[in-house]
């Protein structure tokens, strides 16, 4: 939908209508669903929510073999959360899905603030997005866990979001020294095995013995999301005004310590380090 007199730069896909915001209230998450193009050229439907009371933004999508990935922004605290519910292989002796949860430190410029996402509204809700940036692999290596029982003291999120994986969460240790600084407790963090003894670790797909501790790896990626917001320009306007967004596509890759094998039947093939 397009206000009547509000002139675009070009046609856009999505719009920022600060208008209809009071319609929404206060105090109830804003939720937009789009259908998005994945890495591997198949189409799903995601969902983003917004809650600018709490500042935060949350995506979720489904991908083709049924994993159900989520993104979690908290700009108060300056946390993001990926979880993954993967599911299981009964044949193979995995119970019916596994949870993962990697928790970082959040960068302000990495996705459009919660205020501006709870304004956008679609043109063509039928329509397939897909990303106009493609951003980098990043790779992280999560050798901190983080104590499910104390989480809200890391992010009020992390309880709701992490409660099918209290065993199964991982940081890093720059991001404990960042947060440690801004005051967060340090119960929060448990030690995994020192990065030398986990340097001496096989990577699973490289052991065959599932009850054998390894080094496992996990890939996601978020196939759009807004990372950024479009300005446009008008006779009527002296400075530039919001108007739309651009999207972005980026995916990740997770090392982490597991105990045994058995946590990580994904990891089937050896890969270089």
């Amino acid at each position: 939908m397009r206000l009547p007199g509000v002139p675009l730069a070009r046609p856009a896909l999505l719009l920022l209508l600060p208008l209809l915001a009071p319609l929404l209230g206060t105090g109830a998450p804003a939720e937009l669903r789009v259908r998005v193009r994945l890495p591997d050229g198949q189409v799903t439907e995601e969902s983003l929510q917004a809650d600018s009371d709490a500042d935060s933004i949350s995506l979720e999508l489904r991908k083709p073999d049924g994993t159900l990935v989520s993104f979690t922004a908290d700009f108060k605290k300056d946390v993001k959360i990926f979880r993954a519910l993967i599911l299981g292989e009964l044949e193979k002796g995995q119970s019916q899905f596994q949870a993962l949860c990697f928790v970082t430190q959040l960068q302000h410029n990495e996705i459009i603030p919660s205020e501006a996402m709870a304004k956008l509204r679609q043109k063509n809700p039928r329509a397939v997005r897909q990303a106009e940036e493609v951003r980098g692999l990043e790779h992280l290596h999560m050798d901190v866990a983080v104590n499910f029982s104390q989480g809200a003291l890391l992010s009020p999120h992390l309880h709701n979001v992490c409660a099918e994986a209290v065993d199964a969460i991982y940081t890093r240790q720059e991001d404990v020294r960042f947060w440690l600084e801004q005051g967060v407790d340090s119960s929060v963090f448990e030690a995994l095995p020192k990065a030398s003894e986990q340097a001496e670790l096989p990577r699973c797909g490289q052991v065959g013995d599932h009850g054998k501790p390894c080094i496992c790896r996990y890939g996601l990626s978020l196939a759009w999301y807004p990372c950024m917001l479009k300005y446009c320009h008008s006779r009527d306007r002296p400075t530039p005004y919001k108007c739309g967004i651009r999207s972005c596509q980026k995916s990740y890759s997770f090392d982490f310590y597991v105990p045994q094998r058995q946590l990580c039947l994904w990891d089937e093939d050896p890969y270089p380090g």
